[in-house]
């Protein structure tokens, strides 16, 4: 099974994350299959970017998001899209 987690890098005690698909056995920092961004929370305000086409596409083919993650694809608007997407309507333009 697929998962889309974080995985830690930084310094000791200066943690950045980077947006993983990995498979759930992996460690926290072992193999993935590619990163779809990655999460800073040492900014103000934090710094999350994620490459939407992707995360679309792994969770298309069936990747569930740790909690974390989940409440980051909510905030940047992409669970929206594919719940969007999952029901077959046209996507909303933003304004």
């Amino acid at each position: 099974m697929l998962r889309i987690r974080l995985r830690r890098v930084g310094a000791k005690k200066q943690p950045s994350y980077r947006i993983v698909v990995t498979e759930r056995e992996a460690p926290r920092d072992g193999a993935f299959l590619e990163i779809i961004g990655f999460y800073n929370p040492r900014t103000e305000p934090e710094t999350v970017e994620i490459n939407e086409e992707r995360a679309l596409h792994w969770l298309s083919q069936g990747a569930k998001p740790s909690d974390a993650v989940m409440r980051m694809l909510t905030k940047t608007g992409i669970m929206d899209k594919w719940a969007a997407a999952k029901q077959g309507s046209p996507e909303q333009p933003t304004a």
